[in-house]
C-alpha cells in the first residue's frame, strides 16, 4: 500500500514540485498552503509523514509540529529557508525527526522520506522488518552486536556500539554530551561528559572515511552530536 504524505508549504511552486517528485516515486501527496489547514489535515490521521515548512501563515510550523507531535506518532520533516542553528535545534526539540534547509534537491527529500518511513515501520514492529539499522552503507545489527561498512566488519567496543546504535536509532536528533553520558553510562557512573567526546572520536576513526570531515556523526556546535541519515 502506498504511503500518503502531507506537504505543508505556502510557496506553491515548491509544494507542487515536492508533490510531483513524491507522485513519481509512488507516494500519494496532499498540499496545505497555510498552518491552520495543515494542522487540521495533519491531525486527521490520514498521513504517514508530514513535510512541514517553518514559516507559514496563520499557524507557524513550530506550533504545528508541537501540536501534531502531542497527538500523533508519525515522522515530521521540517524544511525552511532560514539557516540558523537555533531554528534547527528548536524544531528537533519540538519533536521533528529531520530538518532540511532550502534550497535542496527534491531527490534528497524523497530519499529522506523513504528512510524515515522505513525507520518508523521498524519501530512499530513491522513483521517484515528486522532489528538491523542501515544508514548509507553502514549496517548495525543489535542482535549480533556487529557493525558492517559495506562488506567489511567494523570492530567496536561495547560502549562504542551502544553509542552508535543509540544515535542511529534516533537519526538527526541532537543529543548533548551530558545526555549521552547519562543515557549510556548512567547517573552514578564515574567520569564526566568528556568521556563521550573520546568515544565519538574513536567511533569516527572506525566508521568515517575521513574522520576530520565526518559524514555520519556530526557535531552541532554548542548543542551536541547527531547521526545524519
Amino acid at each position: 500500500m502506498s504511503k500518503t504524505i502531507l506537504i505543508v508549504e505556502d510557496e506553491h511552486s515548491i509544494a507542487e514540485l515536492e508533490r510531483d517528485y513524491l507522485l513519481i516515486n509512488g507516494f500519494k501527496a496532499d498540499i496545505a498552503d497555510n498552518g491552520e489547514d495543515g494542522l487540521s489535515m495533519g491531525l486527521s490521521g490520514k498521513y504517514d509523514l508530514i513535510v512541514l515548512d517553518l514559516m507559514l501563515p496563520k499557524v507557524s510550523g513550530f506550533d504545528l509540529c508541537w501540536q501534531i507531535r502531542e497527538r500523533l506518532d508519525i515522522p515530521i520533516l521540517m524544511v525552511t529557508a532560514r539557516r540558523e542553528d537555533v531554528d534547527m535545534i528548536r524544531g528537533l526539540g519540538l519533536g521533528a525527526d529531520d530538518y532540511m534547509t532550502k534550497p535542496f534537491k527534491p531527490a534528497e527529500l524523497v530519499a529522506r522520506i523513504k528512510a524515515h518511513l522505513s525507520r518508523y515501520d521498524r519501530l512499530k514492529g513491522n513483521k517484515a522488518a528486522t532489528n538491523e539499522l542501515e544508514i548509507r552503507g553502514l549496517r548495525i545489527d543489535p542482535d549480533s552486536r556487529m557493525v558492517f561498512k559495506g562488506e567489511a566488519e567494523v570492530i567496536l567496543t561495547n560502549k562504542e556500539f551502544d553509542m552508535l546504535y543509540f544515535l542511529a536509532a534516533h537519526p538527526n536528533r541532537v543529543f548533548s554530551k551530558d545526555h549521552l553520558f547519562e543515557r549510556l553510562w548512567g547517573f552514578d557512573a564515574m567520569g564526566d561528559a568528556q568521556t563521550v567526546t573520546v568515544h565519538i572520536r574513536k567511533l569516527r576513526e572506525k566508521i568515517e572515511s575521513a574522520p576530520a570531515n565526518p559524514q555520519y556523526i556530526e557535531t552541532v556546535w554548542g548543542a551536541g552530536y547527531r547521526l545524519r541519515i
